[in-house]
């Protein structure tokens, strides 16, 4: 069986040799603030991607993933999900992992949801993250995870801090899959440790533990579930939405939610990378406004108060 880490070099390659793939060019800079070193990236062009995206107001928007464009397929991870390329990548092997039948963004992460994303983790050290919807930064209606390749810029390789964030995450000891609260985050969140085994622990119980885990987060954080369709708040069947937008950051090591109160600063559309500590600016004016605000306080203010 091809790897998943070969099967997104191979198609990584074979996207961009048709053109069918198209990096968004950055340069990058570091601002240190609160014990963490944030690293920012600023877009060279955004042409391509601001002219995908243009279509006339009389119609509905398309579903990018229903169907998928062939050259960004990257696996098919179970019954339920497929893995495809970012068409649109600001970090390099930016993995999708989509559900093949349309499920809202706003619908609570599932065991299926956490079995796909487990077995994506399991081959590649990254950070997995969900937008839970558009004021968490979600840009497209239909139900994805996304994955990237770890160390992110600013954790150091051969280093703990593998995102930028973890450089707070030394004092929080803790046993695996115990919620917790880290002292030198200033907006409300709920962290745990986390241990996915290796690939070759059943998959199964690792994937439903991590979705027991998720549901104890979001329920500390403050993110209701609600249900409908005759789910109750407490059941895993049923279609279950979050009563409110969060952002969820998941490694092999640890997984963090984060509720969400607004979607932008000063301009600034801000995502689940946002808190791992790696920010996307798309010129030089909101590279110094960000770095007047300060990225701490970004957070904070799209955040809720502790």
């Amino acid at each position: 069986m091809t790897s998943l880490q070969h099967a997104i070099d191979r198609q990584t390659q074979h996207a961009l040799a048709c053109g069918a793939l198209h990096p968004i060019e950055t340069a990058h800079t570091f601002i240190d603030d609160g014990g963490v070193r944030f690293a920012v990236r600023v877009a060279a062009n955004l042409a391509r991607k601001e002219a995908a995206g243009l279509t006339p107001r009389t119609q509905p928007p398309r579903d990018p993933f229903l169907p998928y464009e062939r050259e960004m397929f990257v696996a098919d991870l179970s019954p339920t999900h497929v893995a495809l390329l970012n068409k649109f990548n600001v970090l390099p092997h930016h993995l999708l992992i989509v559900t093949r039948a349309f499920v809202a963004q706003e619908t609570l992460l599932d065991a299926a949801d956490f079995a796909a994303l487990v077995l994506a983790l399991r081959e590649i050290d990254g950070l997995g993250f969900y937008n839970g919807g558009a004021v968490a930064g979600a840009s497209q209606a239909h139900k994805h995870l996304q994955l990237v390749p770890l160390p992110l810029e600013g954790g150091g390789a051969g280093t703990q801090a593998r995102a930028p964030i973890e450089a707070l995450f030394g004092g929080a000891r803790a046993a695996a899959n115990a919620t917790l609260e880290l002292p030198a985050l200033p907006f409300r969140h709920a962290f745990a440790r986390l241990d996915l085994g290796d690939a070759s622990a059943p998959l199964e119980p690792a994937a439903n533990a991590a979705h027991e885990v998720y549901r104890a987060l979001l329920g500390a954080a403050g993110v209701p579930a609600v249900a409908t369709n005759g789910a109750t708040n407490g059941s895993m069947s049923g279609a279950v939405q979050q009563g409110a937008p969060y952002n969820l950051l998941v490694t092999r090591r640890w997984m963090l939610v984060v509720p969400r109160s607004a979607e932008r600063v000063e301009g600034i559309s801000i995502n689940s990378l946002g808190f791992a500590g790696s920010f996307f600016v798309r010129d030089a004016a909101q590279l110094e406004a960000l770095a007047q605000v300060r990225p701490m306080t970004a957070l904070a203010r799209v955040s809720v108060a502790r």
